[in-house]
């Protein structure tokens, strides 16, 4: 049974983002200051950020903050969580009035491995969702691992986030509350010889 949970379009994703190194403030802001945020609300405190807009463009900004925050080099993470159609999420619609044409679009090629767990809140049916998508990954190429609590994503950066944004609109279409924790890994040590950037 698909029980409602919130009528708003919008999507949201809070995220921390993790230079592994000491001068991680200046790759956190530089990577922000580099993305056009023009098409979603941001909001940044002392843990976290949030944006929240159209699926297209959240998902835009996202890869592209992380896409800027990789570019020295240096070893990033990205955890975060996607949501859609959290009871009450209706404050900021105006976002929603805006173009649907990404504003940042592709980036340059970058190996990104990741794991993802997906929560179709409130179906009955959620474990067959949830094969459905893990197959769906099998299809496009960039599924790596079954893991407890997740499963494995990796390849270049544009089919692993062009992935991610498909699955998560395709399962918003079976069930109004949706959520999706993933958590990227950019330049760490253990990808020398995995894949070429």
């Amino acid at each position: 049974m698909n029980k409602q949970c919130g009528t708003s379009p919008i999507v949201g994703f809070r995220f921390t983002l993790s230079p592994m190194t000491t001068d991680f403030v200046s790759i956190i802001k530089g990577a922000l200051k580099e993305t056009d945020l023009q098409y979603v609300w941001r909001h940044t405190d002392d843990v976290s950020t949030v944006i929240r807009g159209r699926s297209e463009h959240v998902f835009d900004v996202a890869k592209a903050v992380l896409s800027h925050a990789t570019k020295t080099g240096e070893h990033v993470s990205m955890s975060g969580t996607f949501s859609v159609g959290c009871p009450g999420d209706t404050a900021g619609d105006e976002v929603l009035v805006v173009s649907s044409e990404p504003l940042n679009g592709p980036v340059g090629p970058q190996y990104v491995s990741s794991q993802f767990a997906l929560y179709p809140l409130g179906d009955d049916d959620y474990m067959d969702i949830i094969y459905e998508e893990i197959a769906f990954a099998k299809e496009r190429g960039v599924f790596n691992d079954s893991m407890h609590y997740a499963s494995g994503i990796h390849g270049d950066i544009e089919p692993v986030f062009a992935f991610y944004e498909a699955t998560f609109d395709r399962v918003r279409q079976k069930t109004s509350h949706v959520v999706m924790t993933v958590t990227f890994s950019v330049n760490s040590p253990s990808h020398e010889g995995r894949m070429d950037a």
